[in-house]
């Protein structure tokens, strides 16, 4: 069975995916920021389930979580990466509230970090069969939205997609497909309750485009029921 790395699995959508891939019967690797989660713990029971300290915004992590991402796969290759590891940003993210500072820090969240974590694991997954990577985005970065305010967010999310889309060009000679995903507004932490979707409808649907996902696909913005969203 397929081995996937999902970054950011401590909770919300993160926790879920690892939730359905091991339903799914893969080989589950998933990170957590100092010490994993009750919830992570509470799946630590199944064989399948590795559990890795990873701070994204920190170089020597990522490397670090790179070498135990390899020692844990025991010769297999990564068949898939999913980074999820994200955050909303500052509360004050108005045009005259937001400060320079926490904008800094949400993009190197939401934007580098993917970057950093899918170059130290590319290696990784040079010999799978279909290597597959994708980056948790949001609806909320598409340039066709109408929204307002929410400029780190918004920003952060735009660049990733951005990124992702370069790295699929890049990758494409490999045959690695790489998308991001747009997982819907969802009823997380970072969501709220009245959100469309909950956690584990999202999670279900982000892992059948995961599955499904082709070279054809390569550098598309998809939504987590498998459409294209426009960029």
């Amino acid at each position: 069975m397929e081995t996937v790395v999902i970054t950011g699995g401590s909770r919300g959508i993160g926790l879920a995916l690892s939730q359905r891939f091991l339903a799914l019967g893969y080989h589950v690797i998933t990170s957590y920021r100092g010490t994993p989660s009750a919830a992570q713990m509470a799946l630590a029971d199944s064989s399948r389930l590795t559990l890795l300290e990873l701070e994204v915004t920190n170089s020597d992590s990522v490397v670090q979580f790179a070498a135990d991402v390899k020692t844990a796969l025991a010769g297999r290759p990564l068949d898939i990466l999913i980074n999820n590891a994200g955050v909303i940003g500052p509360d004050a993210q108005a045009f005259d509230t937001v400060e320079a500072q926490a904008w800094l820090e949400t993009l190197s969240v939401n934007t580098i970090a993917p970057l950093m974590v899918s170059r130290a694991l590319l290696p990784l997954m040079t010999e799978a069969k279909r290597p597959r990577l994708v980056s948790i985005s949001s609806q909320m970065s598409s340039l066709v939205g109408t929204g307002l305010g929410m400029y780190a967010y918004r920003s952060a999310k735009a660049a990733l997609n951005k990124v992702m889309q370069v790295l699929s060009m890049e990758q494409a000679e490999h045959g690695i497909v790489v998308c991001p995903i747009d997982p819907g507004w969802v009823q997380t932490d970072m969501g709220g309750d009245a959100a469309d979707i909950t956690v584990d409808v999202c999670a279900n649907g982000i892992a059948a485009v995961v599955e499904g996902l082709t070279m054809a696909q390569t550098g598309q913005f998809l939504t987590w029921e498998g459409s294209v969203r426009p960029w």
